[in-house]
């Protein structure tokens, strides 16, 4: 999810610190919670903790969802990676007793193809298998697959003029996705991105304008996640914004944010979710942030 790059990064005023992930140039990416980054390396996301409530629709009850999420990446080769994730599900429909069990497993694939250090910009190429039947149908995982080739960005806006230079701090990352089915079920195509401040980024790289405390970690975000059928009496495109933060260590990202149905399709009541993201290249070098195969 991050790319292996060694860099220098400023997190606070005067400590330098070496991260070998989430770099195009003089641009720390971090991992965000909604949407997918365009990097491929090892990282490990445990846990993922939301809870939102679904709509009532087709004769069913509004459902209460906890879903309590993990993921691992592990760089295979060079700029190329493999991983595998999971969700934990406790469902409470309304007037119904609660359930819960495991959703279906995840195997994810990135390849950094491009990037661009003097721009800020990179773009990968990638895909997910959602093993169908591996989930407990109990709570909804599908006993079809489902496979999502996929395309990721990230832009960052470093490479603005000096009039424009408190504006250097935004990046945009986001994917496009398509999902298809072996089954009856649509197709759709998953897309969204993320809209960043890097607080890190404007003490380092634009201004040290003196910031304190844990306000000078942290990088404010607005992501907007959506899925919009396109066969088969799909219906509408559901989708969320998820305003929050990210706080930044060398070694670990904790995110909180909000989750805003954007229609009635999607739901009608605000949700939460925090995210712990462990940057296993910093903490063990010696085992991780370099590829199995290659240099």
């Amino acid at each position: 999810m991050k790319k292996k790059i060694y860099a220098f990064a400023v997190i606070g005023l005067g400590t330098a610190n070496v991260w070998a992930h989430g770099f195009v140039g003089d641009r720390f990416f971090p991992p965000t919670i909604a949407t997918d980054d365009p990097f491929a390396t090892d990282e490990l996301m445990l846990p993922s903790v939301s809870y939102y409530k679904s709509p009532a629709a087709d004769g069913s009850p509004a459902v209460g969802t906890t879903d309590i999420g993990f993921e691992f990446d592990k760089e295979i080769f060079p700029k190329f990676a493999l991983g595998v994730a999971g969700d934990f599900l406790a469902l409470k429909p309304d007037g119904q007793p609660a359930t819960s069990g495991f959703d279906n497993i995840t195997l994810t694939a990135k390849y950094q193809l491009w990037q661009n250090d003097k721009h800020e910009a990179i773009i990968s190429l990638g895909g997910e298998w959602e093993i169908g039947g591996s989930g407990a149908s109990r709570v909804g995982a599908d006993s079809a697959s489902t496979f999502s080739p996929a395309i990721y960005f990230g832009k960052g806006l470093g490479d603005l003029p000096d009039v424009l230079k408190y504006a250097r701090p935004v990046a945009i990352t986001g994917s496009l996705a398509e999902d298809l089915p072996n089954s009856a079920d649509p197709d759709s195509l998953e897309w969204g991105f993320a809209l960043e401040y890097n607080l890190p980024y404007l003490q380092a790289q634009v201004k040290d304008v003196g910031l304190r405390g844990p306000l000078k970690n942290m990088i404010p975000v607005v992501e907007f996640a959506f899925d919009t059928p396109e066969n088969r009496g799909g219906g509408e495109t559901t989708g969320t914004i998820n305003p929050g933060v990210l706080y930044e260590t060398p070694y670990f990202q904790i995110g909180v944010e909000a989750i805003i149905p954007v229609n009635s399709g999607t739901g009608h009541q605000v949700g939460a979710v925090v995210q712990l993201q462990i940057f296993l290249d910093d903490i063990c070098p010696k085992w991780f942030g370099h590829p199995i195969f290659g240099h």
